[in-house]
C-alpha cells in the first residue's frame, strides 16, 4: 500500500472518529493522537505533512477524559493505530495502547469478568485487585506499569473469588495477588481473599475465617483452590486508592517474585483442570412473535434530558406516552402496568432503552433496532 494511500486511511478513521463526542472523551483517541503525533514528527515527509497538522487541530478539538476506552466494536483510534502500525512499523514503540485490550481477541483469562488484561510473559507477574474500588482499576489500566499482568475489582466474597481463582491458576507467570482500594461493607471479599490464602476451605467450600456474609465456593474444586494457594502471595494494601503508591509497590514486589515458576509448582498447578460449565451458543430467533400488547417507539430527547417512549396498539392507534429521565424506570413502569406480556419483548425493551440512555449520555445518534 503506497504512504499516501495509508495516510488517507488513517485519516479517513481519525476524522469519523473525532466528529463523536463520545471519542473527543475517550483517553483511546487522545493517546493515539499524542503517540501518532510524536512517532511521524522525526519522520516528517510530504504525505504525513498534512496528517500531522491534522492531528494537532484534533489535540485541540479533544474534551476532558472521561473513559479510558468504551470497547466498541469498531474503535476509529485503534483502527487507524492498526493501520499506522503496519505502514510505519519503524515508528511505533513497543508499548502497547492501553485500550487494546478492549478490543483484541484473548484466550486468556479464560473467566470472562470486567478485568484489564495485559500479560506479556514473565516479565508482568502481578495481578491487582481493586476490590470495591471500580474507578481504581481503570485507574491502574490506564497508567498501566509493564510488570502489571492484570486488574479488575472484586466486590463479591464467592463469585468474585471464584473467577480470580480460575484465571489465576490458568496463568503461571501469577506470582502475586496485590489488594487495593475499597473492602465492600459485608462481603468483605479483601478480607476473605487473604482468610483463604491463610487457612483454605472446610468440607462446605467455605472459606475458613472469613469475616464476609457467605464466603462459600460453590463454582471451583478444592484442587483448583490449592492450586491458587500453592501459586500466589497475597500482599495486603487494602484500603489504599493512591495510584503512585500502589504502582510502586506493583514494580517493587516484581523485583521480589520471579515470574516462572518452579519446575514443581508449574506441574502441580498444569495438572489441575479448570472445571467449567456447558456453554450455550446463542442463536438468532426463528420466528419471532409480536406481543399483543402492542409495540413502543423510543425517542431521545438530549435536550431535555428524558427519553420518550411512545405505545401503540397494532392498528397503529397512540395508547400512552411514558416519559422518563433513565432507562430503569422506564421499563419498571412498563412492566408494572403489564403493558408487555412476553419475555423476550421486555428483554428488547431493555436492551432499546439502555441505548436511548447511552446516546444522550455520549452524545451518538439512536437507532431503534429490529426486534
Amino acid at each position: 500500500m503506497a504512504e499516501k494511500d495509508t495516510i488517507k486511511k488513517i485519516q479517513s478513521e481519525l476524522w469519523e472518529g473525532i466528529r463523536l463526542e463520545k471519542c473527543r472523551r475517550c483517553g483511546c483517541m487522545k493517546e493515539v493522537l499524542e503517540k501518532m503525533w510524536s512517532s511521524l514528527s522525526p519522520l516528517r515527509s510530504e504525505d504525513s505533512s498534512d496528517l500531522l497538522v491534522n492531528i494537532e487541530h484534533w489535540l485541540q478539538e479533544m474534551e476532558p477524559i472521561e473513559y479510558t476506552c468504551l470497547g466498541c466494536e469498531h474503535c476509529f483510534p485503534a483502527i487507524a493505530m492498526d493501520i499506522f502500525a503496519q505502514a510505519f512499523p519503524e515508528a511505533v514503540t513497543a508499548q502497547p495502547l492501553s485500550c487494546i485490550f478492549e478490543v483484541r481477541e484473548q484466550t486468556w483469562p479464560p473467566v470472562a469478568g470486567e478485568y484489564f488484561a495485559f500479560c506479556d510473559g514473565e516479565g508482568c507477574p502481578i495481578a491487582v485487585s481493586t476490590l470495591g474500588s471500580v474507578e481504581l482499576a481503570e485507574a491502574l489500566a490506564s497508567n498501566r506499569p509493564l510488570e502489571l499482568c492484570i486488574v479488575g475489582k472484586t466486590e463479591t466474597e464467592n463469585i468474585g473469588i471464584e473467577k480470580i481463582i480460575k484465571n489465576t491458576i490458568s496463568n503461571p507467570t501469577i506470582r502475586v495477588l496485590l489488594l487495593v482500594g475499597k473492602d465492600p461493607e459485608g462481603h468483605r471479599s479483601g478480607r476473605t481473599l487473604l482468610a483463604l490464602k491463610e487457612n483454605g476451605v472446610n468440607e462446605e467450600m467455605r472459606v475458613i475465617g472469613s469475616p464476609g456474609r457467605y464466603p462459600i465456593l460453590r463454582n471451583v474444586t478444592r484442587e483448583e483452590v490449592e492450586a491458587f494457594r500453592r501459586q500466589v502471595h497475597i500482599v495486603d494494601m487494602i484500603g489504599c486508592e493512591d495510584v503512585g503508591r500502589i504502582i510502586e509497590k506493583i514494580k517493587e514486589l516484581a523485583g521480589s517474585f520471579s515470574a516462572s515458576c518452579s519446575c514443581e509448582e508449574c506441574t502441580e498447578t498444569n495438572l489441575v483442570k479448570i472445571s467449567t460449565v456447558p456453554i450455550v451458543k446463542a442463536e438468532e430467533p426463528v420466528k419471532v412473535e409480536m406481543d399483543k400488547m402492542g409495540y413502543f417507539v423510543i425517542i431521545p430527547q438530549p435536550k431535555k434530558q428524558v427519553i420518550t417512549v411512545e405505545h401503540y396498539s397494532y392498528d397503529n392507534k397512540l395508547l400512552r406516552i411514558i416519559e422518563g429521565k433513565d432507562a430503569r424506570s422506564i421499563y419498571h413502569t412498563i412492566i408494572k402496568n403489564g403493558w408487555v406480556s412476553q419475555l423476550s419483548h421486555a428483554a428488547y425493551l431493555g436492551k432499546e432503552l439502555a441505548k436511548a440512555e447511552l446516546s444522550i449520555k455520549l452524545g451518538f445518534k439512536y437507532i431503534q433496532d429490529r426486534a
